[in-house]
């Protein structure tokens, strides 16, 4: 087994093995899986799925996983973390990797079992991760740059390919169950931008009158859709403090909101604490991360 790593903000493993002898893992990286050959089983949690050559896997934080391995299988791993994608480094709109987190974060019943399915993009993932493993090894100039940058092109292609899965889905007839889970998707894979999260923009999009959908929504949600959109918006302002060096007013304009002082006020009534306040108490409470 192979173990590489770059100053804690990326690490490779590449291995082959004929069994599985470790616990469970439980994990604090997003790690994205490349089964070089071999077939079995990969248990992501408690949901049992088939994996084979050329498959690829996606883990977030926290995801539980084991691997049952009928033929021996060879692997290899990329886990990282926000660090890969700091300020430091110099990624052209170096947000977009953030909302190709928290797109695929909240899919991720759908993106962990063979996150991606087309042909074309499994071909330029492979050449990818070749790339990566290149110039982790060499260390040329600029590696640092490029290997943030091939990550980030990983996570657009699983976006990609989570949209093409919705956009089929969507083409489908939608009967009731289904139809809430696809409003309150494209909410959330439009909530970076407010002129299609407005109520006229949701319900020509899905042919409803503005004070139907509203109706709808709540009777199916038990919020408005103004509610749920400003609890969701919440939630990634909560996780960007958490997770990134942006500053309140990038997070406040990132998220559409007018200025620094209105996405404030707005978040002190869902915690009760300022988002400067948060970020204070998150540095007291959580070790220091080491940038690179």
């Amino acid at each position: 087994m192979d173990h590489y790593h770059l100053y804690n903000a990326l690490f490779i493993h590449k291995y082959t093995l004929d069994n599985w002898d470790a616990e469970p893992q439980h994990q604090n990286y997003f790690e994205i899986i490349f089964v070089l050959d071999g077939n079995g089983y990969c248990t992501i949690n408690d949901t049992r799925h088939p994996y084979g050559e050329h498959n690829i896997f996606l883990l977030a934080k926290e995801n539980t996983y084991d691997f049952e391995i009928s033929t021996s299988s060879k692997f290899i791993h990329f886990k990282f973390t926000e660090l890969l994608f700091s300020s430091k480094i110099n990624l052209p709109e170096r947000k977009q990797w953030l909302q190709r987190i928290e797109q695929l974060l909240q899919h991720s019943d759908k993106t962990s079992a063979n996150a991606v399915t087309n042909k074309s993009d499994q071909k330029i993932l492979w050449n990818i991760q070749k790339v990566i493993f290149e110039e982790f090894n060499n260390e040329n100039t600029f590696y640092r740059n490029i290997i943030s940058n091939a990550i980030s092109t990983i996570l657009s292609i699983m976006v990609r390919n989570l949209a093409m899965i919705n956009k089929k889905k969507n083409k489908k007839k939608i009967d009731k169950s289904s139809k809430i889970e696809s409003i309150v998707a494209y909410i959330k894979q439009n909530v970076y931008e407010n002129e299609r999260t407005k109520i006229h923009s949701i319900s020509e999009k899905f042919k409803m009158s503005q004070s139907s959908i509203s109706s709808y929504f709540k009777k199916e949600t038990g919020e408005s859709i103004h509610q749920y959109i400003t609890k969701y918006k919440m939630q990634l302002v909560e996780y960007r403090l958490q997770h990134t060096k942006f500053t309140i007013a990038e997070i406040a304009s990132q998220l559409g909101y007018t200025d620094e002082s209105h996405l404030t006020k707005t978040f002190k009534k869902h915690f009760s604490l300022s988002p400067k306040q948060y970020r204070d108490q998150l540095v007291k409470t959580m070790p220091v991360k080491k940038d690179f």
